[in-house]
């Protein structure tokens, strides 16, 4: 189990992030803590540390999170998950 799973429960986002994710990923939910935490936790999810962040691609969404602080910091729908989260896989780097 890699940090980011090991951590879930730390998960947060700010005020702005949750306008941010919800515009991005053309979502209606009110919780984006619990959807980003869904999304995370789908057996298709590819997850990479790069730096101090985590990057997530499951379906059609890239998912940012700060390693550090376990801060979503932004969320995409529409983008082809990028190359460093294709061969990423869900095990720790």
């Amino acid at each position: 189990m890699n940090a980011l799973l090991a951590n879930l429960d730390k998960l947060h986002t700010t005020e702005m992030g949750i306008s941010r994710i919800k515009r991005n990923c053309q979502i209606e939910t009110e919780d984006v803590v619990f959807w980003s935490k869904a999304q995370i936790l789908d057996e298709a999810a590819k997850m990479e540390r790069i730096g101090k962040n985590w990057y997530i691609a499951v379906g059609e969404y890239e998912i940012t999170v700060n390693a550090g602080s376990y801060t979503i910091i932004t969320a995409h729908k529409g983008k082809a998950p990028s190359a460093r989260s294709k061969k990423a896989g869900r095990e720790a780097p």
